[in-house]
């Protein structure tokens, strides 16, 4: 009988340690992957930082004033400048009035 109790626990004893040493290569292996799960995750997410577009806001833009409106033919202009001077000459115009308005119609 003490053959077989010796027995018993020797395979007791055998079981244990390689539950234990199973365990601990797990648990080595586990925190292994993890750290190397990490380490790609932090690559992975510089390198889509990384290939994120930047983009600059769009500049202020800087609207002008329409342009002038291109002279009209000598005979418009003319016709524009007799009523001018017949506004004028009512009083309806000021003299700086008239002025501007010829300046604008001669394009000068």
């Amino acid at each position: 009988m003490p053959g077989l109790i010796r027995a018993a626990a020797r395979t007791a004893v055998i079981a244990g340690t390689a539950t234990s040493v199973s365990n601990r290569v797990a648990r080595r292996q586990g925190n292994r992957w993890a750290q190397k799960e990490a380490a790609q995750q932090a690559q992975f997410e510089q390198q889509m930082a990384a290939s994120q577009p930047q983009y600059a806001p769009p500049p202020q833009q800087q609207y002008a004033p329409p342009p002038p409106a291109a002279p009209a033919g000598g005979e418009d202009r003319i016709a524009q400048l007799q009523q001018l001077a017949d506004l004028k000459a009512q009083g309806i115009l000021s003299e700086q009035e008239f002025a501007a308005e010829k300046a604008r119609i001669l394009g000068s």
